[in-house]
């Protein structure tokens, strides 16, 4: 018998046997890998994918991932490091390649936005007179996941870890909502597997798998076209190769080149479909030359040389709504982890996250992205699973503006506000499902006398207009009102709620009934897995005001016997009345004393609004005097007609940034995460240090890097590298323009020894410099008398 718990991991694909390496390599041995194919070419993604490791990756993790797959598979000798070439055929594409470039940069990934004669010469058999440029990073590069699959699994092997072939997973056992093992097919009958864990590291069978253990796995099969060319002249060396502007890639098969196509429509595959129309192996459907030739006319305009094309597939591989991989427990069933959607360039760093969360409890990396308790209740239905994959099938290649919203479906969630809000020409965004304003064209002619226009390139100026201005200067002099109901909002109640409560955040939450806390949630390792707002409502009952379902399924698996945690957004609405005015608006229509003496800031209580009660709370997140007022979903229309009369400014989320940005109000999942820890990320004010909490042992007190703002010379959009003295130091989060300073702002994470306010430093955005100058925070309002007025 191994040591650790008994696991047992669904699949010997690239990740099941880069999970089994990653567990016993930590000394959890009782490890089984059961696999309904052959060992080790069993048949899934894994067996054709053409291995292609590009790294850069608009997001921090999966650009960490891919580079722990590029150091490990180098390790075992199965990642071949040609290098990885993007292309640009248009101007809009080279422009993407310098943002991709700084991206790298941010994320510790060198490269270099080159030439079209040095893309030639790394690539010979190049149309150059098509190429306007190229991304090079000499890192990126060819994994062969068959051989670094199996060479994990003999590692894993050697220490104790056992692999069944031919072991189909009929059932997942289950007793009082937990795991306790699979049930198996084999050519001598059907067997169970205990286990005190199982991961389903399933690829596209997940959602046959999940279905077994009463689990969604929001998981879509779609199929990809790869063929290769007739031989050519070889190209030692050549580096992998992406055409997206016309949503190709290629690489080297000795004298013949493989081109791999998303220029097709999105062929989604049915679970049922799968092993019916496989041909060679259950990942592989028919080709379909139809829907190749376009790309080979494609291909064949950017290299010339190519001839005819042969051993053509159609290849399945795993989409999500959103992209990004599914890992994680299950908050259906307690021991049930998935690692899916998961793809050989993220192949090892997935399993050594997954790995660290079963072991240790905990990641070093900021897994937000990816955990799989991340999604809302409506953006789990098949339909939604369905059409968002197939998009993200489409969308694979495009040029993403990151306030880009989906297209469909919407609208999907809508706040009671709604239909005033299109009244008043609200230009909507989405976030969670949710239809969010981001201005109203209602606003147009009121009064801005700093829009920042002149310090906006076009990609900043995409998804943004002037109005904002507008609105954050009502907020600042005036009033204005701003539909907060999309934040989460959870009840948590019960007997043992306050001490539930006061052992898993960091201040102290355990105050009189009517208090409001800012607070942290933070995991083993001292990371901030979020920042909340707790209301005490009564003794026993506590209102959070969190950041998503993330945080929901975090309270839920803490909460012991006698402690209730419950969704209570989707019946309930809030809207955030802010400014100077904000009193004169309010007092008139309630008899509940509004006064800076009877109603304190951080404080809350219940009453009417006109005709509606609410729970009125006093905090603003946009540094000036104000409300947020909550009530039943059914009463919202009432509050906001009560309240939006002439002189009474609609706001959306455009001004609302650049005014906390001005006030140095961070944003969970941008500005900080579970890589954070609270006296960097300038919230050591929220840790109490006389009370015991989660992660508490695993602080510092002494940082160093920092979260800091810096006034630069043009906006830019966040997650871009800041440089000093010729090298990249840190990268930006948040980024706006100051309306009420009359400059633009960000904000960034540097060395404490760069973060001293003076400090000069340089952004590098879109292959151009911006200066920049540390600042000092808040930037407004330091004395707080805005908001305690």
């Amino acid at each position: 018998m191994g040591s650790g718990p008994r696991v047992v991991i669904i699949g010997a694909g690239i990740v099941g046997c880069a999970l089994a390496d990653e567990l016993t390599g930590r000394g959890w041995s009782d490890v089984t890998v059961v696999e309904q194919g052959p060992l080790f070419a069993a048949g899934g993604s894994s067996s054709h994918a053409p291995g292609l490791v590009f790294q850069t990756n608009p997001s921090k993790t999966m650009t960490e991932f891919a580079s722990h797959t590029v150091r490990k598979y180098l390790t075992l000798g199965t990642f071949d490091q040609v290098g990885g070439l993007e292309v640009a055929t248009t101007e809009e594409r080279l422009t993407d390649l310098h943002r991709r470039q700084g991206w790298a940069a941010a994320w510790g990934v060198e490269g270099r936005v080159i030439g079209p004669e040095e893309c030639a010469k790394l690539w010979p058999l190049l149309d150059q007179g098509r190429v306007l440029g190229g991304y090079h990073v000499p890192t990126d590069g060819l994994a062969d996941a068959l051989r670094s699959g199996e060479a994990q699994a003999r590692r894993a092997i050697e220490r104790g870890a056992s692999f069944l072939p031919h072991h189909t997973v009929v059932g997942v056992e289950q007793r009082a909502g937990r795991v306790t093992g699979v049930s198996v097919s084999t050519d001598e009958g059907l067997r169970t597997v205990a286990a005190d864990v199982v991961v389903c590291a399933a690829g596209f069978w997940g959602p046959t798998i999940g279905a077994m253990a009463g689990v969604t796995v929001p998981l879509l099969p779609l199929a990809h076209q790869y063929a290769k060319s007739a031989d050519l002249t070889r190209q030692p060396g050549a580096p992998i190769l992406r055409h997206q502007d016309k949503d190709l890639y290629f690489r080297m098969h000795g004298p013949r080149v493989g081109v791999g196509s998303y220029a097709h429509r999105p062929m989604p595959v049915a679970q049922h479909e799968i092993a019916a129309k496989a041909t060679t192996m259950p990942s592989l459907q028919a080709f379909t030359p139809e829907d190749f030739e376009p790309a080979w006319r494609d291909a064949r305009e950017l290299i010339p040389s190519l001839e005819g094309y042969r051993e053509g597939i159609n290849g399945i591989f795993s989409f999500t709504p959103d992209g990004f991989p599914l890992i994680g427990q299950s908050p259906e069933l307690e021991g049930f982890w998935l690692a899916e959607a998961v793809w050989v360039t993220h192949s090892a760093g997935v399993a050594r996250a997954v790995a660290e969360l079963l072991v240790d409890g905990t990641s070093g990396y900021d897994l937000h992205e990816c955990e799989l308790s991340r999604f809302e209740p409506a953006q789990l239905s098949p339909a939604f699973v369905s059409e968002r994959g197939q998009q993200n099938f489409v969308e694979v290649y495009d040029i993403i503006h990151p306030l880009q919203p989906m297209e469909s479906p919407r609208p999907l969630r809508t706040s009671p506000f709604h239909p005033r809000q299109q009244e008043l020409g609200a230009y909507f965004l989405e976030g969670a499902g949710w239809e969010r304003p981001h201005w109203f064209e209602s606003n147009r002619d009121k009064p801005a006398p700093s829009t920042g226009t002149a310090q906006r390139g076009e990609w900043a100026s995409r998804h943004w207009s002037p109005i904002a201005a507008a609105e954050a200067h009502a907020t600042r002099e005036q009033v204005a009102l701003y539909d907060m109901t999309p934040l989460k909002r959870i009840e948590v109640s019960g007997p043992g709620a306050a001490a539930f409560l006061q052992y898993l955040t960091t201040n102290n939450v355990a105050k009189k009934p009517g208090s409001v806390t800012y607070t942290l949630l933070l995991d083993a390792r001292g990371g901030i897995r979020s920042d909340l707002t707790v209301a005490r409502l009564d003794e026993e009952t506590f209102q959070v005001g969190a950041n998503g379902n993330l945080d929901l399924d975090w309270l839920r698996r803490r909460a012991p016997a006698g402690v209730r945690v419950r969704d209570i957004t989707a019946g309930t609405c809030c809207v955030g009345v802010w400014g100077p005015a904000a009193r004169d608006l309010v007092q008139p229509l309630t008899d509940m004393d509004m006064s800076h003496a009877g109603f304190r800031y951080f404080t809350c209580r219940s009453g009417y609004l006109g005709h509606v009660p609410v729970l009125a709370m006093r905090v603003s997140y946009v540094g000036e005097l104000g409300w947020e007022l909550y009530t039943s979903a059914d009463l919202g229309l009432k509050l906001w007609d009560t309240l939006h009369r002439e002189g009474v400014t609609a706001g959306g989320r455009a001004a609302f940034n650049s005014l906390r940005l001005e006030k140095g109000y961070r944003l969970w999942g941008t500005d900080m995460t579970p890589e954070h820890q609270p006296h960097e990320a300038g919230l050591g004010f929220a840790v109490r240090d006389d009370k015991d909490f989660l992660g508490r042992d695993a602080l510092s007190t002494e940082p160093t890097r920092k979260l800091v703002p810096m006034f630069t010379s043009e906006v830019v959009m966040g997650k871009e590298p800041v440089r000093h003295a010729g090298r990249t130091v840190g990268y930006t989060t948040s980024a706006a323009f100051a309306h009420t300073l009359g400059r633009p702002i960000a904000y960034a994470w540097l060395p404490i020894e760069l973060a001293e306010p003076g400090t000069h430093v340089e952004i590098a955005y879109l292959g151009n410099r911006v200066p920049a100058q540390v600042a000092t925070e808040p930037l407004y309002d330091p004395g707080m008398e805005k908001i305690r007025r």
